[in-house]
């Protein structure tokens, strides 16, 4: 195992320190493992979070017109409710929080506790939980679909209804009709090693490929060997349309990286992608393309497809400043 680390049990603090030092406006409390914002504004506080190893999910989004609060787990694994309770509290400026968890079974039982515990202090909390994933219907890790990174658009889209003043459960509802409308498929070309075991939890072949693999090296639906990237982008695509109807819609695009892939590859899989949807006369008014959640060192990447409505396509374009993402005033 080769990794810029010092000791594995130490990884998610010490790169939770890091991360602050280079992101002055947000804090940091050790132990808990939260990270949110230091200057709170009175609106609904957003509160996401997960295993860590997806950076820069989670608290990558944390800032102006996104989340307030991200909790960060050990690597691949639910933060406690303790530490999502801190974020609950961290983000509470007394409009209710939204919580936006991702449909795994841990984080949806942890985060609900947590929730719980918010509302016996008072504190008024609703939840969405997002499960864009179009690979598997079930899975050993989650109860039906795997929330993957069509969970960045939900964090966007109701941090922007938030930032507008709009009360909690307006923020829940667009939160739940983008949850509606996103649809992701994702492959794995290598797999991680995480730094607490220090070998690969799973084999592929040197000419092998998985298709609909999970961020956590879930199984996905097919072993297959390596395809070109138009063979891929319409195998990604296909799944992702055959499952929702995108037809003669507008939508936004993330072309994700895993972690080890490069841009490169990301771009020319991208130029796939708007070829097929092009042809499909399906009008793409945002693009995405780079790591926005990631599965540590992985080799793969995931399409995400967002159907847009006019009051999506406004939120989605709301200025956002956060250290992964940041979207300016239109001129």
């Amino acid at each position: 195992m080769k990794k810029i680390i010092n000791h594995p049990n130490a990884v998610v603090s010490e790169m939770l320190e890091g991360f602050v030092k280079a992101n002055p406006a947000l804090e940091y409390f050790p132990g808990v493992e939260v990270i949110a914002r230091k200057n709170k504004e009175t609106k609904v506080g957003l509160v996401s979070g997960g295993g860590s190893g997806h950076e820069p999910a989670h608290a990558g989004y944390v800032g102006t017109g996104m989340l307030d609060a991200a909790v960060a787990g050990n690597v691949f694994a639910s933060p406690s409710s303790d530490r999502v309770l801190k974020g609950i509290q961290e983000a509470n400026a007394g409009k209710g929080v939204l919580l936006i968890i991702k449909n795994y079974s841990g984080d949806i039982m942890n985060f609900d506790l947590a929730r719980e515990l918010a509302e016996m202090e008072g504190i008024q909390v609703e939840s969405v939980i997002v499960k864009d994933d179009v690979a598997v219907k079930d899975s050993t890790y989650s109860t039906g679909r795997r929330g993957i990174a069509g969970t960045v658009f939900v964090h966007k889209i109701a941090g922007a209804k938030a930032q507008s003043g709009a009360e909690l459960a307006e923020v829940k509802r667009v939160a739940e009709k983008t949850v509606a409308n996103v649809r992701s498929m994702g492959m794995a070309m290598s797999p991680c090693i995480l730094p607490g075991v220090g070998k690969a939890g799973f084999v592929l072949g040197e000419n092998e490929i998985e298709i609909g693999m999970g961020i956590h090296g879930e199984p996905g639906v097919e072993r297959t060997t390596v395809k070109t990237a138009a063979e891929l982008a319409a195998i990604l695509c296909g799944k992702i349309m055959a499952d929702y109807d995108f037809s003669k819609s507008c939508v936004a695009v993330m072309v994700n990286g895993l972690g080890a892939t490069p841009l490169m590859e990301l771009y020319i899989l991208y130029n796939e992608v708007e070829k097929i949807l092009s042809g499909a006369g399906i009008k793409i008014h945002r693009v995405f393309v780079g790591n926005y959640m990631t599965s540590l060192e992985m080799s793969g990447c995931s399409v995400t497809l967002l159907k847009l409505d006019d009051e999506l396509k406004a939120l989605l374009d709301a200025p956002c400043d956060t250290p992964a993402l940041k979207i300016g005033e239109k001129k």
